[in-house]
């Protein structure tokens, strides 16, 4: 039942980042709107790749951001809305996969997210599913409408009509 919903939320949300993600024009990946921002480029590859965190969330107990000794988890250099795009589909598919494959007790353990072995937080995945991933790509896919916009490029309409799509 929980995952049969979360599939519902997640394509949902998948799809407005996809249209988000297609609207980044690609020479403009390399703009950022203050200093200490992302590029658009950095922040359309996190939309991008972020849903696969939702395999280490069903299928570990806990994740180190920046584990000491090691590599934090390094996003690919993307070069253009196809290639934005294209991984969003990849990352989408194999998060659904791993929502698919989870028995609907898992959603009920818990998972801790560290930061160089500091705990930051610990939930039950259901609801690290829905905070820190779902929630996490509209909160980004947000910025990128806002990015968009301070570009002059029409944003994509996500639930209704908009400023750019008032017919919808």
């Amino acid at each position: 039942m929980f995952a049969q919903q979360t599939l519902m939320q997640f394509d949902h949300i998948v799809t407005g980042c996809r249209a988000t993600l297609e609207a980044v024009p690609d020479a403009r990946l390399d703009w950022r709107p203050h200093e200490k921002s992302w590029t658009l480029g950095e922040l359309a590859t996190h939309v991008a790749m972020l849903p696969n965190w939702t395999v280490a969330t069903l299928t570990m107990s806990e994740f180190d951001v920046a584990p000491e000794g090691g590599e934090p988890p390094q996003n690919p250099e993307l070069e253009s809305s196809a290639e934005l795009v294209a991984a969003l589909d990849r990352s989408a598919a194999t998060a659904r996969e791993a929502i698919e494959a989870t028995p609907e007790e898992a959603f009920a353990d818990s998972w801790t997210l560290k930061v160089a072995g500091e705990d930051r937080f610990s939930m039950p995945k259901a609801v690290v599913l829905r905070s820190f991933v779902l929630d996490h790509l509209i909160h980004h896919r947000a910025q990128l409408g806002v990015y968009l916009r301070l570009l002059d490029v029409p944003v994509p309409q996500m639930f209704g009509p908009t400023a750019d799509h008032p017919d919808m």
